[in-house]
C-alpha cells in the first residue's frame, strides 16, 4: 500500500508541475495597447479599473491605455485602425461595426464565441455577427420598453398588455378618460425611430427588420406597409400627444409626469429623469412592447457598447484574454453596478443592483428576447438612410396620409445608397 500511495503522490506532484509549466507557457507578456472612448467621468473610471484589474491578473503584461473623447473617436477610429493599430478598441455593435469589418480592420473572433462561456452572451450574438462570423464582444447595454403610469392604469382597471389588441383596448380606455396614451418628443427624430423598430420587428420579425436596415428590402414592400398600417391604428386614434414634433424627448416628459399621458416608449436612461420629475417607483412601471404577430419572437432595442480586436493587433493572445475578462460574469456585474455604469450586464450569469427597472430589463433581455437584439434605428441603418428614414417617420406621425410619398422617397434613397 505504501508504494501505491507514493506513486499517487508522485503522479500528483508531476501533474501540478506540468500544470504550472503550462501556465507559465501561456502567461501573458509583452505590450497590450488599448484605445477606449469611455471618456466621461464614470465610464473612464470603469475603464481604468478594468485595466488595473487585468494588469493585476497578468503582472508580466505591459498595458498601454489611451482614452480619447467619445465624439472625436467616431472620426478617428478608421485612421487609428489603419496605421500602427492598437490591439483592442471600443466601438458599437451591428451596422456600426460593418464599415470596419468590410475594410478588414476588425479581427474575426468567432473562435472566442465558440467557447462555452460565451453562451451566456447569446442575446447579443446576432448583433456581433456579420457574414456568419463574430467581430467583437459586448460589455454593457440597456433596455427600451414602455414606461407607464401604474397609478393611472390601476385607476382605470387596466393590466399590462401582452398583445396588440390589448394595447389598443388600453389606449382607448385611456383616451376615454381624457388623457393621451403616449407622450413622445419627435423634434430630434430618433424617438420616432424607436416606434418603427418595435412595430416593424413585432410585425415582421428581427431578420426582416435587419434585412431592411441592410438595404435588402424595398421600402415599398407590402410587409413594410403593414408595419405602417399597424402604427396608423394608434395615430388615427389620437394616441400620441399633440404637436410632438415641437418637443425634445425631455420636453415631452412633463405630459406623463403630470398625468396628461399614460406611457412613454423610451430607453431606461429616462428613469432618472422621471424620478427627478417627482414620480415614485409606486407610480412608475415598465412593460415589454406587446406581441403584434404571434409568429415572430420578441426582438428588443438594447443599444450595445463593445470591444473589438484590430486585425493588425500585435498581441493577439493578450487581446483575446482581455475580451474574455471583459465579458466574464463577475466583471460585467462590477462595471455595470449603480456606482459604475449603472446599466445592464450582457452576461446572463451576472447580477445587478437592487433597482426594479434594471431587474425587469435584465430579465427581459436575458430570457425573453429570443428574436434578437436591435441596436436602434440610427445604429442599425446606414447613417444617411437613417437620417432620411427618421425624417420620413416623423412626417408619417404628423401627416399619415403622406405615406406613399414617404415610402417612395425612402425607396429612392435606399436604391441610391445600396445599389
Amino acid at each position: 500500500m505504501h508504494s501505491i500511495k507514493t506513486s499517487f503522490a508522485a503522479l500528483a506532484a508531476a501533474s501540478i508541475a506540468a500544470s504550472a509549466a503550462m501556465a507559465d507557457g501561456h502567461a501573458l507578456s509583452g505590450d497590450l495597447k488599448i484605445i477606449s472612448d469611455m471618456s466621461n467621468p464614470a465610464p473612464r473610471a470603469v475603464m481604468e479599473g478594468m485595466v488595473a484589474d487585468f494588469k493585476e491578473m497578468h503582472p508580466d503584461l505591459n498595458i498601454e491605455l489611451t482614452i480619447v473623447d467619445r465624439e472625436a473617436w467616431k472620426t478617428q477610429i478608421r485612421n487609428a485602425l489603419s496605421a500602427n493599430p492598437p490591439d483592442v478598441v471600443n466601438w458599437y455593435a451591428a451596422n456600426r461595426m460593418k464599415p470596419y469589418v468590410d475594410a478588414g480592420l476588425f479581427a474575426d473572433i468567432s473562435d472566442l464565441w465558440a467557447e462555452p462561456e460565451f453562451e451566456a452572451l447569446a442575446s447579443t450574438k446576432g448583433a456581433m455577427t456579420l457574414d456568419g462570423k463574430q467581430w467583437g464582444v459586448p460589455y454593457t447595454y440597456y433596455q427600451w420598453g414602455v414606461y407607464y403610469r401604474k397609478d393611472i392604469y390601476e385607476e382605470l382597471g387596466l393590466e399590462e398588455p401582452a398583445t396588440w389588441e390589448e394595447e389598443l383596448a388600453n389606449c382607448q380606455a385611456i383616451l376615454d378618460s381624457g388623457r393621451k396614451c403616449y407622450t413622445i418628443g419627435s423634434k430630434f427624430l430618433w424617438t420616432a425611430g424607436g416606434w418603427f423598430d418595435y412595430i416593424n420587428s413585432r410585425t415582421n420579425g428581427y431578420d426582416f427588420h435587419i434585412a431592411l436596415a441592410s438595404g435588402e428590402v424595398e421600402w415599398t414592400d407590402d410587409r413594410v406597409k403593414q408595419t405602417f398600417a399597424n402604427w396608423r391604428q394608434l395615430i388615427d386614434m389620437g394616441a400620441f400627444i399633440d404637436d410632438h414634433q415641437t418637443y425634445s424627448w425631455q420636453e415631452a416628459m412633463p405630459f406623463m409626469v403630470n398625468g396628461e399621458a399614460a406611457a412613454y416608449l423610451m430607453g431606461n436612461f429616462s428613469v432618472a429623469a422621471f424620478r427627478e420629475g417627482g414620480l415614485t417607483d409606486d407610480q412608475l412601471d415598465f412593460y415589454q412592447f406587446p406581441v403584434i404577430n404571434p409568429d415572430v419572437d420578441y426582438a428588443e432595442d438594447a443599444p450595445t457598447d463593445t470591444f473589438h480586436i484590430a486585425s493588425g493587433a500585435q498581441n493577439m493572445d493578450a487581446a483575446k484574454e482581455f475580451l474574455r475578462f471583459v465579458t466574464s460574469a463577475d466583471n460585467q456585474t462590477k462595471i455595470n453596478s449603480g456606482d459604475a455604469l449603472g446599466q445592464l450586464p450582457v452576461n446572463a450569469n451576472s447580477s445587478i443592483d437592487n433597482d426594479k427597472f434594471l431587474a425587469e430589463g435584465f430579465e427581459m433581455l436575458s430570457n425573453n428576447a429570443g428574436g434578437g437584439i436591435m441596436q436602434f434605428f440610427d445604429r442599425d441603418f446606414d447613417a444617411e438612410m437613417a437620417s432620411v428614414g427618421m425624417e420620413g417617420l416623423q412626417e408619417f406621425m404628423v401627416f399619415p396620409d403622406n405615406l406613399d410619398d414617404i415610402l417612395a422617397r425612402l425607396e429612392e434613397t435606399r436604391q441610391r445608397i445600396y445599389n
